[in-house]
Formats: structure tokens, C-alpha cells, sequence
């Protein structure tokens, strides 16, 4: 019986230290004992240890994707413990603050961001609200702005967000410049009109200055009119479908219209001296174009008014409309005009940005002409190119794909 147990005892230690090699070596090879309870033991942690590592693979792709989907973010996302470290953040975070993401790990993010706001903040602890800050690569030319937020979670830690509000800002700043302009430009005929009003109730006129004065109405009503017509065109514009390729407008007739309104515009700004501009129109395509016969007549229209309001009387005008050798369709408009300088080239089409105001007020224009006509542009595939040269006169050309000529 001693013998029995003892040779019991020997068999499961043997059994034992299989076990026990088996969990010190790779536990995913086969190993332990086969058989008898210790071989039951030895399947139970098998599969506990698998079930184990399967749950540690699941939970490693979860957080990986996690990962993943935070560095597709277009925002920066980043993430600090609680003494402001850098553990991990996504390279768009990285682009809005200069950071590197691999060395900078482990870094303080007040080190390496010096921004004065944006440490009062770190250092503030108030984060329920966010902070506006210029971005890394801002310049005075070309300003980036960056929105920030810190939220607190865990034991200390802080998730920082960023993200780039430039083109919000300039968009609002666009809006805010947009309702001042048309404030002031509906005030000014506004308080020509009340003046005169009040003029006219308050004064016994004779006939031939209440005559005057009515007719100086009529042409603030008017400038007032063209400015409301304009800011409908352009949303009209801003907020309609496409255009597409199955409505169609005949050239000839276009440029034969357009013809005609020239030479109106140009005997009512040559009415006090007698004398007209010069006209010379070409149609060297017989043709359609696909595309919104208002909205290219508006914006054909406006650049051959331009070109008669601030081209003096006497002055020559061409407009052509011909093919080029790449199919495209190109309708141009020169004038002997005083010419623009090259600084206000790019800021032409602009909503109420003038060269000279008192000269755009004086030929009757609202500023959103070339807006117009770039709207249009945009619209139909087309392309806007100025040329101009101080004293030899401007030159404004629509370039039209192929696709669309007809």
C-alpha cells in the first residue's frame, strides 16, 4: 500500500510539473497532461486561456479602429494625463499645432504651444467653454484660425479638440462687411429721398424746382430698384439648380440683344453731349450655347454695361463671341476705358467692391455686376479673365467649355 502511494504520489507530481511546464512555456501549443483530472485542469485553462486571448484580440481591433477612426477625424483630437502630457493624438492635431507625433510624445503641450491665450486657458481650469486662437501656420496675409475646447475625464486626464474655423470666420466676416455694405448703400438714397420729402412738404416750390426735385427721386428710386434687383439676381443665383445641358440659347440672338441694350445705355450717357461710344459687335459663331438664356444675358449684359459706363463718350467698345481651337466658346468685351490697376484685379468680383466709389455712384452702379457675372460663370463652366492696364482700356472675356457649345 506504502508502495501504491508512493508510486500515486510520484505519477501525479509527474503530471503536476507537466502542468506547471506547460504554463510557464507558449500556453498556445498543446502541452500538460493528457488524461485524469490534472488533464481536466489542463483543457479547463486551455480553453480559459483561450477564451482569454480572444477577448484581448477583440478588445486590441476594437482600439484600433477606435484609433483609427480618430485620426480620420477632421478635427484634432488629442489626448493629455493629468499633468498636461501628450499620450496620443491624431495627425490633424498635430497639423493645427506644429506638433510632431512621434517625438513629441510624453511632452508638455504648454511647452509647445506658446500661444499667451492658450496658456491662460491650460492654466485656468475653466473649460466649459471653447477658446479662439491663431493657427501654426497663420500669417498676416493669410490668417488661420483655430477653435479649442479642453474636456476633463478619468483621473485628471484632458481630451483637447481642435478645429479650423478659417473659412467660418471669413465667411462671417464676408456677412457681417455684406450687411454693413448694403446698409449703406440703401441709407444713401434713402436720406436723398426723406430730404427731398421733406423738402417738398415743408416749401411752397415753384413748378420748374419741384419738377428738379421730383426727377432727383425718381433716380434715387431707380439706383435703389437696380440694387434690389442685383441682390435678388444673386440669390436667385446662389440658391437654384445647375444648369443643364438640354436648355439652349441662340449666340446671334444673344449678342444682337445685347447690341441693342449698348446702345440704349450709351444714348442715355451721351444725352447731354450729343455723342455716343463707339461700337463694334462680332458674332463669329452662328451657333447655340447650352446654358440659362436670362442668366447669360445678365451676365454678358453686365460686362458691356460696364464697359459703356466708364468708358467716356467718343470711346470705342468691342464685343466678339468666337471658337477657339480647343472647341470652347469665348465672348469678350474691350473698351479704351482708363483701365484698372493690377492691385484690384483680384478683387473685382468682390460684392460692392469698387476702384473709385464716387465714379461707381456717379455712371449708376450697384457693385455686384462682376459678382454676377461670376456667379454665372461658375455656374456654367465657364471662366473669368480680366486684363487692364491703366490708361489703354480693359478687356473682360467668358471662356465657355466645349460642352457646352452647341
Amino acid at each position: 500500500m506504502l508502495l501504491a502511494a508512493g508510486l500515486w504520489v510520484a505519477v501525479d507530481n509527474w503530471r503536476l510539473s507537466q502542468l506547471l511546464a506547460w504554463l510557464r512555456s507558449d500556453t498556445s501549443q498543446d502541452g500538460g497532461s493528457k488524461s485524469g483530472v490534472w488533464g481536466e485542469l489542463t483543457n479547463r485553462m486551455r480553453r480559459m486561456l483561450r477564451e482569454r486571448e480572444r477577448k484581448a484580440q477583440d478588445q486590441k481591433a476594437r482600439l484600433h479602429d477606435f484609433l483609427a477612426a480618430m485620426q480620420a477625424s477632421p478635427n484634432g483630437v488629442m489626448l493629455l494625463d493629468a499633468e498636461s502630457r501628450i499620450e496620443w493624438c491624431n495627425q490633424t492635431a498635430a497639423n493645427h499645432f506644429g506638433l510632431d507625433v512621434q517625438r513629441d510624445l510624453a511632452q508638455t503641450i504648454g511647452n509647445l504651444v506658446r500661444d499667451p491665450g492658450f496658456a491662460a486657458y491650460l492654466a485656468s481650469g475653466e473649460f466649459g467653454v471653447g477658446l479662439s486662437m491663431p493657427g501654426r501656420d497663420t500669417t498676416p496675409s493669410v490668417p488661420v484660425k483655430l477653435s479649442v475646447q479642453l474636456h476633463p475625464y478619468g483621473k485628471g486626464r484632458k481630451l483637447l479638440l481642435s478645429r479650423d474655423i478659417t473659412v467660418l470666420e471669413q465667411a462671417e466676416a464676408m456677412r457681417r462687411d455684406f450687411v454693413a455694405n448694403v446698409s449703406h448703400e440703401i441709407r444713401t438714397p434713402l436720406t436723398v429721398l426723406a430730404g427731398f420729402v421733406e423738402t417738398m412738404q415743408s416749401l411752397n416750390l415753384q413748378e420748374s424746382e419741384r419738377q428738379q426735385y421730383l426727377a432727383l427721386m425718381a433716380q434715387q428710386a431707380e439706383r435703389m430698384q437696380s440694387l434690389v434687383s442685383d441682390l435678388l439676381t444673386l440669390s436667385k443665383l446662389e440658391g437654384s439648380m445647375l444648369p443643364g445641358l438640354e436648355v439652349r440659347v441662340s449666340v446671334p440672338k444673344l449678342m444682337h440683344q445685347l447690341e441693342a441694350d449698348a446702345m440704349a445705355l450709351s444714348q442715355v450717357m451721351g444725352s447731354d453731349s450729343g455723342v455716343d461710344h463707339r461700337f463694334e459687335f462680332d458674332c463669329a459663331y452662328q451657333g447655340d450655347l447650352a446654358g440659362v438664356a436670362t442668366e447669360l444675358l445678365s451676365a454678358m449684359g453686365n460686362l458691356i454695361s460696364n464697359a459703356v459706363r466708364y468708358t467716356p463718350v467718343g470711346g470705342q467698345i468691342k464685343a466678339k463671341v468666337y471658337p477657339d481651337t480647343e472647341g470652347r466658346l469665348v465672348f469678350s468685351v474691350a473698351d479704351t476705358g482708363p483701365g484698372i490697376a493690377t492691385e484690384h484685379l483680384g478683387r473685382l468680383t468682390e460684392r460692392f467692391y469698387r476702384v473709385d466709389r464716387s465714379r461707381s455712384r456717379e455712371t449708376g452702379g450697384t457693385g455686384l455686376g462682376l459678382a454676377i457675372v461670376k456667379h454665372v460663370a461658375q455656374r456654367h463652366g465657364a471662366v473669368l479673365s480680366i486684363e487692364s492696364k491703366v490708361g489703354l482700356g480693359s478687356t473682360f472675356s467668358l471662356t465657355f467649355p466645349a460642352t457646352r457649345v452647341v
